[in-house]
């Protein structure tokens, strides 16, 4: 592998690609929300997908992805959970050519134990089976392998997995993080699976960046954001995946040049199509799912496509991202910096945005014969550090954001900088590469085993400390 200074050089230099690809503009927060119809179906709304070499399991590679932003911990009695009628997939691309080579398929089924009453727990809940547990959810996890005849193979590896309940209060769910960890289960593959609810990962000041990127603190790098996600849940689906049930051969890499070791992650989420004339279909629906979000990259779809595609973006497939075409490689965001700060930024085309947001690093994380598409790629021969840099390749961590992308690292600010130009010859100058909207870490801190993502903030606490009855 080359040395840090030697992938920025790279990176600046890898500018023969065309100037007709999709750059993203990052400006102030992951995908939640990120496009009008989806903002309206939170249940299938993608907030943000990660792919990262498991710290603790480094033979393991960990994927998850979160939807329905904005989950308020008291949200009671009808508790927020998974869609019984949503399709969540997670995508893998192993060789480079922007199609699924492997997806899971996670489909739910919510179980009502008794309709006569309004409760969504009737006593303490202290097991995943517990009869006080009233309204459950169950699900079903398949994956499919494209194969290179054209045909897919389909294998259920997990049936009727039970979610934790939500995190309701010290009566409700007195042992919470005991009850979750029973909803981390084994997959027939070897694989391991939770899906519930859990603290949203994400951080950053909403309220400043949408506010025409007002950044509170100057230059960025000083602290003083408010984290305009904290104390917000989300749904968690996460997998840790053994490397060689990845790659494309079917084996453990040789090392990080290995022409295997980088794969490449996005998530989605689908809908049955309905139909409304009768005598084609008197069900009223076929069997058909349309997909209505994708993610791979944060803050893409919500920062960069226009308002009148984002819809059309959130059905479209990597492969076919050439259509998103046509003055992206001049983004707007360096334009507000200049025009609000005052930065000196690079002029367009911006060339070298092009291999952090949608090719990978040569040298780090871009497949050979890598065609430009909007995914995380990752390298998962990159081995964890002991020390991550919340900037990641920026920060000189080559195992963190845009290679791949774990719970801490700092997108945003990450985005601001490349934004600025700091990969650009002559603009890693303060302040470009001091900008941030100083939010620097998560509310909560990550649990450091599978799922990683911390325990959902209770409905009981929200608003002050728990206080004990007193005798």
């Amino acid at each position: 592998m080359r040395t840090f200074p030697a992938l920025l050089t790279t990176l600046v230099a890898a500018t023969a690609v065309a100037t007709s690809m999709l750059v993203p503009v990052i400006a102030g927060a992951s995908s939640h929300r990120e496009a009008p119809l989806i903002s309206q179906d939170p249940a299938a709304d993608n907030t943000d997908v990660y792919a990262f070499v498991s710290p603790d399991r480094p033979d393991t590679v960990t994927l998850i992805t979160n939807v329905y932003p904005f989950e308020a911990a008291y949200g009671g009695p009808n508790y927020f959970r998974f869609g019984d009628d949503v399709l969540y997939e997670i995508h893998v691309d192993n060789n480079g050519d922007a199609r699924p080579d492997i997806t899971w398929q996670f489909r739910f089924h919510t179980q009502v134990q008794n309709g006569n009453t309004f409760l969504y727990n009737t006593g303490p809940i202290s097991s995943l089976t517990d009869p006080n547990w009233n309204v459950r959810q169950v699900y079903d996890v398949a994956r499919i392998d494209y194969l290179s005849d054209g045909k897919t193979k389909t294998t259920v590896i997990g049936g009727a997995l039970p979610t934790p309940p939500v995190n309701i209060g010290p009566k409700s769910t007195p042992n919470y993080d005991y009850l979750a960890g029973f909803a981390v289960q084994t997959l027939t593959d070897g694989s391991k699976v939770f899906a519930g609810q859990r603290d949203d990962p994400f951080f950053v000041d909403l309220s400043s960046l949408f506010d025409l990127l007002t950044i509170r603190k100057l230059p960025g790098n000083m602290g003083g954001g408010v984290d305009g996600l904290a104390g917000y849940n989300v749904q968690t689906i996460a997998l840790q995946v053994p490397i060689p049930l990845l790659t494309h051969n079917g084996a453990m890499p040789s090392g990080p040049s290995d022409p295997n070791a980088v794969i490449g992650v996005w998530a989605t989420t689908s809908r049955l199509a309905m139909r409304v004339l009768p005598d084609e279909n008197p069900a009223g629906q076929d069997s058909a799912f349309r997909q209505v979000s994708r993610l791979g990259q944060p803050l893409v779809n919500e920062a960069v496509v226009p308002l009148a595609f984002k819809d059309h973006f959130n059905a479209s497939q990597p492969k076919d991202d050439a259509q998103f075409l046509g003055g992206v490689t001049d983004p707007e965001l360096p334009k507000l910096l200049h025009a609000l700060y005052g930065l000196n930024v690079p002029p367009a085309p911006r060339q070298d945005l092009v291999t952090v947001f949608l090719t990978g690093v040569p040298g780090l994380n871009q497949p050979a014969n890598v065609v430009p598409s909007e995914m995380l790629r990752l390298n998962v021969m990159i081995p964890p550090t002991a020390k991550p840099n919340r900037l990641g390749v920026l920060g000189g961590d080559t195992q963190g954001f845009p290679n791949g992308r774990r719970l801490a690292d700092d997108v945003t600010d990450i985005a601001l900088q490349a934004m600025a130009g700091v990969l650009v010859e002559g603009y890693n100058v303060a302040p470009n590469n001091q900008l941030g909207d100083g939010v620097d870490a998560n509310d909560q801190p990550f649990m450091p085993v599978f799922p990683y993502v911390s325990t959902p903030h209770q409905g009981f606490a929200v608003g002050g400390t728990y206080q004990p009855p007193q005798p």
